[in-house]
């Protein structure tokens, strides 16, 4: 995988706290800092495409299938939210 620099200025309190979690992790800081910019790029990524698909959403089919199914209430923490 092609690699790229660049000059990453941070504030020394959150570079001390990197290097001890990248010590705990027993992974270099380079690794560290490179796979916490890779949680952050899919987490930023996961949530368009979960916006993208909640607009693409239809109330009313969607209670029209919860309506059909099962036949018992929901459990305690499942219920629908309400508006």
């Amino acid at each position: 995988m092609p690699t790229t620099n660049y000059p990453l200025r941070v504030p020394a309190s959150i570079m001390g706290e990197a290097k001890k979690a990248a010590a705990q992790d027993g992974v270099s800081l380079n690794q560290f800092i490179g796979t916490a910019l890779a949680e952050k790029v899919s987490a930023v990524r996961t949530a368009a495409v979960l916006e993208a698909r909640a607009a693409r959403a239809d109330r009313k089919k969607f209670d029209a299938a919860m309506a059909k199914a099962g036949g018992q209430p929901p459990r305690e923490g499942d219920e629908p939210p309400t508006k």
